[in-house]
């Protein structure tokens, strides 16, 4: 772990920018801190393309003390508009080699530990994917499951440009990228909660609102359902969903951080790529 440096700030979180779309990057071009010790935490989806997501990610680690990214599957997509060719864990080693040069803080690095507002805890940035395991209703199998989803055309995009090479499959990618984490997780201090960032809820129940039930197998994976309490999690924060809400599961705060695509913000009564405040005073060690 590291220490951080400051104690007047605040603990924020965005996902989803989606910068593709002009009016997300003008969102970004717009993001500034409330003061300097201020965090930003960025819970995936930046954009598809490598350029793209430099951009957004400098321009951020230009702003805020520090920024802690975790990625989601759109950087992850090997696209064929992206002049970076990489696939699956290179193409991820490649993200995190880009996160070191600006500065940003990523799944790989050393977890570190926020001391403003609601402090102390350990700020930790995952990548776990998924693993199909949130099946459709009445599917017992991800064939099962898939084939539903297609006879709905709610596919997932990463079906064609999410590789997990070289594993063999992306859920065999889900379980080494599980694994690892709740090793890391468990070696944290027992006296520390946490608040973790991860693009996908480590819970199911935030998906229960889904439009399309069936989205949810492309949505995290079962082997994480009870983190929200072994690693004494003060706030999860999540995207993906594009659903940006406050859910309590257990006694526990998870947040869904959501830019989304211009479609949807537009319709929503709050001002767009607004950040969230994760921690205040009065959350430092309360119950949960």
């Amino acid at each position: 772990m590291t220490s951080a440096a400051g104690r007047g700030g605040q603990l924020l979180a965005v996902s989803d920018l989606h910068i593709g779309y002009e009016e997300n990057r003008a969102l970004v071009e717009r993001m500034h801190p409330e003061s300097d010790d201020d965090w930003l935490l960025v819970a995936g989806d930046v954009a598809e393309n490598v350029a793209d997501i430099r951009w957004a990610l400098k321009t951020l680690a230009g702003r805020f003390r520090k920024v802690v990214w975790a990625p989601g599957n759109h950087e992850l997509w090997t696209h064929p508009a992206d002049s970076v060719t990489l696939r699956g864990v290179d193409r991820y080693a490649f993200l995190v080699e880009l996160c070191r040069e600006l500065g940003v803080t990523t799944p790989e690095d050393a977890y570190p530990v926020w001391d403003g507002a609601g402090g102390p805890v350990v700020v930790a940035p995952l990548f776990t994917l998924y693993d199909y395991s949130f099946l459709p209703a009445g599917c017992t199998t991800k064939a099962e499951g898939l084939a539903y989803a297609e006879s709905t055309g709610i596919v997932c995009n990463d079906e064609y440009l999410l590789h997990p090479d070289p594993y063999p499959s992306r859920e065999a990618w889900c379980r080494a990228r599980v694994a690892e984490t709740e090793r890391r997780l468990a070696e944290l201090p027992g006296d520390l909660p946490t608040v973790l960032v991860n693009h996908y809820p480590l819970h199911r129940h935030p998906m229960d609102v889904l439009w399309h039930p069936e989205f949810a197998m492309w949505c995290g994976t079962r082997l994480t359902a009870d983190w929200h309490h072994r690693f004494r999690v003060a706030a999860m924060v999540y995207g993906h969903l594009h659903i940006p809400r406050t859910t309590y599961h257990e006694g526990v705060r998870f947040e869904e951080v959501s830019v989304g695509y211009p479609r949807e913000w537009r319709k929503r009564a709050k001002p767009p790529g607004e950040l969230r405040r994760i921690l205040t005073t009065e959350a430092a060690s309360g119950d949960r």
